[in-house]
């Protein structure tokens, strides 16, 4: 029960950091608005606000270089922290982020709150950990806590933040951390809903069912979202490598082309800056927006984000997919509305299936999809049609065998190289079994070299960040890992309860447990 109880506290800290954090974005996003305003009145508004820009991007580069855990949203930081992969300084990723995302606000670079309201949230249930003399095993836990806290700060969707914590970050599910999660997802959106209020950030109000008989509809739909989330990875990595070259020539370059690219955007299309409430705001109305337009929208907001994803700038980009995944809703819809005369009401609808589609397709996480559109929408009635564009879309960005976002952006963290997808095989007289390495457990942080394995067991596989490596006794195994072990068939039974107890974690930090 004290883990719940320090859920519970770290849930406060999480809620309250983050609250502090949106407010602050809150403050960048009208100051820009009020300053792209005033570019009307007098040219030498637009060279200062330039100069301003510059400014922003040498001051962002000069923190990212004095804490380098902050670059990007901060996601993969937190897998890497859970996994015990990375430690970072809690403080100065906390201090360090808070004014990067604030800066990026302020320059209108495509970017959301969400990713770095998990890290925050991540670094505050470390402090909490910090503070109370925690074990690493324990840290782990609470920073996974506080990873579902952000996220349910950030969209005031504590469910949501709950998912994901379990599905995305620490890849395990059990009633002890379930209960943990949840206690720190609810305490977080407590907080901030007290500050902030109990609007959610995004609400879609939906008028109609999508009928049984346009099901065969979603099918097509799930298969096209499934290839835009799967393409949207494409893009977004290529940008990354691309940027990349720039960042070990001139550091300071890569983040200047980001903000110099928001200043030509403040001149030509301002709807498109930040995370994307101007354009969620358009698309309430859907129904008078033709779909050259909306396909434009769509891709300059693709390009924009991808240009400030690539170079590593400090933000989310969770939000901003979102965004995408209504907009192709939209355009779908439309089409559906135009060709087969549908109602338009139903273009609603498909906005809010687009963000589960483009979240499962791109992010790999299903569930969490279809929870978060449940929470934007608070209707049950649409729970079907957005678990079968869901799972469509997920099996069908896996069909074409396209790295999950966050793991690419993990395994690229951690340098870990990845050999081709391999077909698991086995022999006569023997199976092969899976596990994964748990929280707390006896293999974590282990060499397998050093595990005692019963005999004639054989670690023929760990897939790590969604990549398979070949092991041998120098591998290291992470918590999260999934491994796939081959057994003796005449003795699989002892040898499989053997191998599971060594991989099954507990709540108890490693060090009591030797104890």
């Amino acid at each position: 029960m004290s883990l719940v109880w320090e859920g519970a506290l770290v849930g406060l800290f999480a809620g309250a950091l983050v609250t502090l954090y949106r407010l602050a974005l809150t403050w960048g996003e009208h100051t820009l608005r009020q300053i792209i305003a005033s570019f009307s009145a007098s040219i030498a508004n637009v060279a200062l606000w330039g100069a301003a820009l510059l400014i922003m991007a040498v001051v962002v580069a000069a923190l990212v270089r004095w804490e380098p855990a902050t670059s990007g949203s901060g996601i993969p930081q937190v897998d890497a922290e859970v996994m015990g992969a990375m430690e970072a300084p809690w403080h100065r990723v906390t201090a360090a982020k808070f004014v990067e995302g604030t800066l990026g606000a302020l320059g209108g670079l495509s970017l959301g709150r969400e990713g770095p309201s998990v890290q925050l949230g991540g670094m505050a249930g470390k402090g909490v950990s910090r503070m109370l003399g925690r074990g690493r095993g324990e840290e782990r836990l609470l920073v996974t806590c506080g990873a579902g806290a952000g996220m349910a700060a950030a969209f005031h969707a504590p469910l949501t933040g709950v998912m994901f914590a379990l599905e995305e970050i620490h890849k395990t599910f059990n009633a002890p951390l379930i209960i943990s999660v949840m206690m720190s997802a609810v305490m977080s959106d407590y907080v901030t809903s007290q500050v902030l209020g109990l609007k959610p950030v995004i609400s879609f109000t939906l008028s109609e069912v999508i009928p049984h008989e346009a099901y065969g509809l979603l099918l097509v739909f799930g298969l096209v979202m499934g290839a835009i989330g799967a393409l949207h990875n494409i893009g977004m990595f290529e940008l990354q490598n691309l940027l990349s070259k720039i960042r070990y020539r001139s550091p300071y370059l890569r983040y200047v082309i980001p903000f110099a690219l928001a200043g030509l955007v403040a001149l030509a299309a301002p709807d498109l800056m930040c995370g994307g409430d101007a354009i969620l705001e358009m698309l309430m109305r859907p129904q008078g927006i033709g779909l050259v337009a909306l396909t434009t929208i769509l891709l300059g907001k693709y390009l924009f984000t991808g240009v400030c994803f690539g170079a590593g700038t400090p933000g989310g980009t969770l939000f901003p997919l979102v965004i995408m995944g209504a907009l192709a809703g939209a355009i779908f819809g439309t089409a559906a509305t135009r060709v087969l005369g549908m109602s338009s009401d139903f273009i609603m609808n498909f906005m809010v299936l687009g963000i589960a589609g483009m979240f499962a397709g791109a992010i790999r996480a299903p569930v969490t999809a279809v929870v978060l559109a449940f929470e934007l929408t608070g209707s049950l009635e649409q729970l079907l049609s957005l678990a079968i564009v869901s799972i469509i879309a997920y099996v069908t960005a896996n069909l074409m065998r396209v790295d999950a976002y966050y793991e690419h952006l993990l395994a690229r963290q951690l340098g870990t190289s990845a050999d081709e997808a391999h077909e698991h095989w086995g022999s006569h007289g023997r199976q092969l079994q899976s596990y994964v390495i748990e929280a707390g457990c006896s293999a974590a942080d282990k060499l397998i070299s050093q595990i005692e394995w019963p005999e004639r067991t054989l670690v023929v596989s760990v897939r790590r960040c969604g990549r398979e490596l070949v092991p041998n006794g120098d591998t290291k195994l992470l918590e999260g890992d999934r491994i796939l072990v081959l057994l003796d068939e005449q003795e699989d039974g002892d040898n499989e309860r053997v191998v599971r107890r060594i991989c099954h974690g507990t709540f108890a930090p490693p060090e009591k447990l030797e104890k």
